[in-house]
């Protein structure tokens, strides 16, 4: 896969064999030098707090912090923080069995100050600070540093891997390379944002698809009345409007370490939390046990058709919730998860109803706020304005709403293809420039082109 994402640039003329396993050959003449004989190691600490630009390490990137919204996240003093400067590499090599997924070498591009758990390195006069950062940006993608430390450690320090082996070719061309890289990545960044922005459009569209259908319902000529609802306004002339309370039962979870279990008889049993209650789904890759006593599972199992509700979270996933289908036997759910059980309206409805942006802005509305944080409480859930029409119109609306939905959500899977397929590209360009499997001392930054040529390609080459 990997080959099929260079094809068109050239080879260098010869190669040698550099002597490092997950590397390959090399041009003949580049070199291999330990890190000791690279970089510099070397920390200075903000002793006097001087400096007071908090950067933080994110994703692959070094980003300015928010010491104003994080007070809580952060230390009472940042004179531990080591002061980094433009050009120096930093590395986040904790965690190092548990977390492989993570993108641990990060370019700095201003001066501040990063916590002092972070390996902080600086380029020596023979290596340029942006191909040092692409050619240890790919050692991580490629887990080469999973595989030091005598494999039971979970962190590293410039000691474990002093003389981890550095390509090096001539100054000049690792200027190239990098200009090849940045430009190229810029190119690849532009499209994946231009798919992300389409997924948040597809997202919004499906909104306002199942908001208009739940509150209007499908015929555009059906006389109207007012709901009796401010933020509702008027909804078919034939339709009831009621409260949750009047068609849904609301079932609280378990509250964990609520209760004291010493010398109690006690039987494990798999439990859902917010975690697991996504949008519209649940996600049950990860189902935490909790000890309970056996009575206690009748109190709090779920039921298929259960509607699950969180509590609470940041505005954006308040209320969120997905319908319960006995995905895993004898469940039961923690307290921050309500579970709704309707008996006048199908879950189905109902689930639709609490996902329109009519009850998204009710639960905004009533919900406690806490910082970055809400949370709602049983009684304001049940007070939810409920929308009752025929039998039959429920089943017709929720029919359409499928159609939709699942249209929607085919597009949102293929632009996530897309994106696959363009960080694969970009991985795969990054790591064949700086090992020298593609020669780019010829390349020169073209003129503007369509962006849209590269993602046609990058499809029709997976």
């Amino acid at each position: 896969m990997a080959e099929s994402y260079v094809k068109g640039y050239q080879e260098y003329p010869e190669y040698k064999d550099s002597g490092v396993e997950w590397v390959g050959k090399i041009p003949v003449m580049w070199e291999v030098k330990p890190t000791f004989a690279i970089f510099d190691p070397f920390s200075k600490k903000n002793t006097d707090g001087q400096e007071t630009h908090v950067l933080s390490l994110s994703y692959g990137n070094i980003i300015e912090r928010d010491v104003e919204t994080n007070f809580g996240l952060l230390p009472e003093s940042f004179n531990t923080y080591q002061i980094v400067k433009a050009g120096d590499i930093i590395l986040r090599l904790t965690d190092l069995q548990n977390d492989k997924r993570s993108l641990r070498v990060g370019l700095a591009k201003q001066k501040g100050i990063i916590t002092s758990a972070y390996l902080k390195l600086a380029t020596k006069s023979e290596i340029e600070p942006r191909f040092a950062y692409r050619l240890l940006h790919s050692y991580d993608t490629t887990k080469v540093f999973y595989g030091m430390g005598g494999g039971l450690r979970q962190s590293m320090k410039f000691e474990d891997f002093r003389r981890l082996p550095i390509l090096l070719p001539p100054k000049v061309e690792q200027t190239q390379i990098a200009n090849f890289l940045d430009h190229e990545t810029a190119r690849i960044d532009t499209l994946i944002e231009k798919q992300q922005q389409l997924i948040r459009l597809l997202k919004e569209k499906r909104q306002a698809v199942i908001s208009h259908a739940v509150t209007k319902g499908l015929n555009p000529d059906a006389p109207m009345k007012d709901s009796g609802v401010a933020w509702l306004g008027d909804v078919p002339a034939h339709w009831e409007v009621s409260r949750l309370k009047h068609v849904a039962n609301l079932q609280s979870g378990i509250a964990k370490g609520g209760k004291d279990l010493t010398g109690k008889k006690l039987i494990s049993v798999p439990m859902l939390r917010v975690a697991n209650v996504q949008d519209g789904y649940l996600n049950l890759d990860d189902v935490h046990t909790i000890q309970i006593e056996p009575e206690q599972l009748t109190r709090y199992s779920l039921k298929n058709g259960d509607v699950l509700m969180n509590e609470g979270g940041d505005n954006d996933k308040l209320g969120r919730g997905a319908i319960w289908r006995g995905q895993v036997d004898s469940c039961i759910h923690q307290n921050h998860v309500f579970a709704i059980r309707p008996f006048r309206i199908e879950p189905e409805w109902l689930d639709m109803l609490t996902r329109a942006s009519y009850a998204k802005f009710y639960f905004f509305r009533v919900a406690k706020q806490s910082t970055n944080l809400a949370s709602i409480s049983a009684t304001n859930i049940n007070e939810t304005p409920i929308l009752i029409p025929s039998s039959q119109e429920r089943s017709d609306i929720l029919d359409f709403l499928e159609k939709k939905i699942t249209h929607f959500e085919c597009l949102e899977r293929k632009c996530l293809k897309q994106i696959n397929l363009l960080q694969e590209r970009r991985t795969a360009l990054i790591s064949a420039a700086v090992t020298g499997k593609i020669d780019v001392r010829g390349w020169r930054a073209p003129e503007a082109a369509p962006a849209e040529t590269m993602a046609q390609a990058a499809e029709e080459q997976a």
